[in-house]
């Protein structure tokens, strides 16, 4: 019987093989019902699912699922969505979207991502691969291999068709163009450290006994990709670079308002766009409010917390003696409303350039009542840096805001990130008047992460404007808890894997909360949320709060996010199912991502037991195909995203 099964499985081979070199064939279409019984007989049963209300559509374009007597009569198509396996255990459905190569492919590429060798020596390897094979050659075998499966293509015309696939399979997408600059440590610890020391000819004596170490550059951390697996690290040569990065995320902008219809993303860091220093300075100054306003108002906490009223501040000091006019300037120049301040720091006036940076950072001191330095005054040359970081800020959303195109602000670690949160924070309160076009991204492996979110949920309902953010666990843990220990600092990352887990959904709920709260009011997408995870469990977690929440997938508010090639288990059943989800998608030429697959081949190693999974439902869907004669099956989605 054994011989039998073998025998039969080669001659179903051979006969692909052979009908792959015929010239194309007419692939039969089967019935809707047809299509439908299969799913339940490949095992896809009623436990374990749940279903999306059908609605009506005016356009065929639109339809999932036909039915046959609708498409014939040109009225009214249905909509009709895939019954969600909650366990993702579906490898059809998981990979309807791929060609058996490409599933072929997949499974190679997890299997060799299991090889400790290739994966610690990766970067030899391909620098070696690239001098024996000539850069054609490996060119070729990257696209077969690990490029193929993570980037979607070498630029904005060459991934039109992997978007357009995603689409048709009810996934939409995010575009980040994933080149790196190929730099040795030794190059990256000199960028860094050359950029965020101040420039030549500042005064930096200033206090440090109260203990603001966090927030200096250090040469053994100085290299920023070091234990990092999955984020794209941008180091600081000239202001030229940074308008260079400036133009490629707006062209990345331009190629999602192009490829996306209107429901796409583009990413960018803040770290690209200028100076790290001024991030530093920024955020070190921040630190300094909240230990301000502890003295103020007698408590610690952030501003927003403490409901502190103007004239309760007015008072306090008049008793320190203040009675100088920039004082008075000074609180005017504060951001409040009926509940008391919302900053003490003229934000608006710094992202809009109408402050230098060295007037904006001062406040009065309580015991003299004359105004103080928070940090040194920046030099003229700082200055013109933070006004070029700035201008690069607003091109960015201005054009995102002109082609309807979302950003997300990608978060970075914890000593640059209290300064690009800010910086988020103000550029939605400039660009999220009518709907969320910023959004920024909270790290919930920190243990702060959830009273941050609490505050700038809070801050976008006193002024007003739309937010949009995007969870996820962090992808620092390792250089942040080694920093951390190395300066003395408390360690900001969570203890342990469960109560990362615990404040991600704890952040999820708060989110949640905030939206049932604005449905059926004139604002109900005032908060729009991105549970951008891997994590089957939080998915399931998500979904089961969306139901107690009351909050439908066609509401439009949550979505759901993967990174491009890897747990497609999760992305498309979600997508097909009728749920709002996005593939993060790369792009770039071969040479300039191999950086980023190298990333990608040292994080899978890394989670063994998903990539398993993964190639088990591979190999179901290889089989499947092959005991079916399916071999030769052409993906033809007729999803549409929601």
């Amino acid at each position: 019987m054994a011989v039998f099964r073998i025998v039969h499985h080669r001659r179903l081979l051979l006969n692909w093989i052979e009908s792959r070199s015929r010239p194309s064939a007419v692939i039969p279409r089967k019935h809707p019902s047809r299509v439908i019984q299969d799913l339940f007989d490949s095992g896809f049963g009623p436990s374990h699912l749940i279903s999306v209300p059908i609605r009506a559509k005016t356009t065929a374009a639109s339809t999932t699922l036909l039915d046959s007597s609708t498409a014939s009569s040109g009225e009214q198509d249905v909509v009709v969505r895939d019954s969600l396996d909650l366990t993702f255990n579906d490898a059809k459905a998981a990979f309807r979207s791929k060609t058996t190569i490409e599933i072929l492919r997949a499974y190679i590429v997890f299997k060799l991502c299991n090889v400790s060798y290739l994966v610690n020596n990766n970067q030899k390897l391909m620098n070696l691969g690239r001098k024996v094979l000539g850069k054609t050659l490996f060119h070729k075998l990257m696209k077969m291999t690990f490029y193929g499966h993570f980037v979607a293509g070498e630029n904005q015309v060459a991934i039109q068709p992997q978007i357009q696939r995603l689409r048709s399979f009810g996934v939409k997408a995010i575009l980040d163009y994933s080149v790196e600059e190929d730099i040795t440590e030794e190059q990256a610890a000199k960028a860094e450290m050359e950029s965020c020391n101040p420039v030549a000819g500042r005064d930096t004596d200033i206090d440090d006994r109260e203990g603001y170490v966090q927030y200096k550059a250090h040469e053994g951390f100085a290299d920023r990709r070091a234990g990092v697996g999955s984020a794209r690290t941008y180091f600081y040569m000239n202001e030229a670079q940074c308008e260079k990065n400036m133009e490629i995320f707006i062209e990345a902008i331009e190629a999602v308002s192009g490829a996306t219809k209107g429901t796409g993303f583009a990413a960018i860091k803040v770290t690209a766009l200028g100076r790290p220093q001024l991030l530093l300075h920024l955020s070190e100054a921040i630190a300094r409010v909240h230990k301000y306003v502890a003295a103020v108002s007698g408590k610690e906490g952030y501003v927003q917390d403490q409901h502190i009223k103007p004239d309760a501040l007015v008072k306090r000091l008049e008793r320190a003696g203040a009675k100088d006019p920039t004082v008075q300037s000074w609180l005017q120049s504060m951001t409040y409303d009926n509940l008391g301040l919302i900053h003490i720091l003229p934000w608006q006036g710094v992202v809009g350039a109408h402050k230098k940076l060295r007037e904006a950072m001062k406040v009065p001191n309580l015991s003299t009542g004359e105004m103080q330095n928070l940090l040194p005054p920046l030099t003229d040359v700082e200055e013109e840096m933070f006004n070029n970081m700035m201008r690069r800020l607003h091109s960015i959303f201005k054009v995102a805001t002109k082609l309807d195109v979302r950003v997300m602000v990608d978060a970075e670690q914890t000593y640059f990130q209290p300064a690009i949160s800010r910086l988020a924070m103000e550029m939605a309160r400039i660009y999220n008047k009518e709907k969320a076009i910023v959004f920024n991204t909270y790290q919930c492996y920190l243990k702060d992460a959830l009273h941050y979110l609490s505050l700038d949920l809070e801050q976008s309902e006193r002024q007003n404007f739309y937010f949009g953010c995007k969870l996820v666990r962090g992808a620092y843990m390792v250089q942040e808890r080694a920093r951390a220990s190395e300066l003395n600092y408390e360690d900001p990352i969570c203890n342990d894997y469960d109560a990362t887990t615990a404040n991600y959904e704890q952040c999820l709920t708060e989110c949640f909360r905030r939206i049932q709260r604005k449905l059926g009011t004139d604002k109900p997408k005032q908060f729009s949320i991105m549970a951008a995870t891997h994590n089957e469990d939080t998915v399931r977690f998500a979904i089961q709060k969306m139901k107690e929440f009351g909050i439908q997938p066609a509401d439009r508010v949550i979505c759901f996010g993967q990174l491009y090639g890897m747990c497609d288990q999760v992305s498309f059943p979600l997508g097909q199912s009728g749920f709002s989800v996005y593939k993060y998608v790369p792009y770039g030429p071969v040479d300039g991502v191999l950086p980023y697959l190298s990333r990608r081949a040292q994080e899978n190693s890394g989670l063994l037991k998903k990539i398993e999974k993964e190639k088990k439902l591979l190999s179901q869907e290889f089989k499947r195909r092959l005991y079916q004669g399916q071999l030769s099956y052409v993906p033809k989605g007729k999803y549409e995203p929601i």
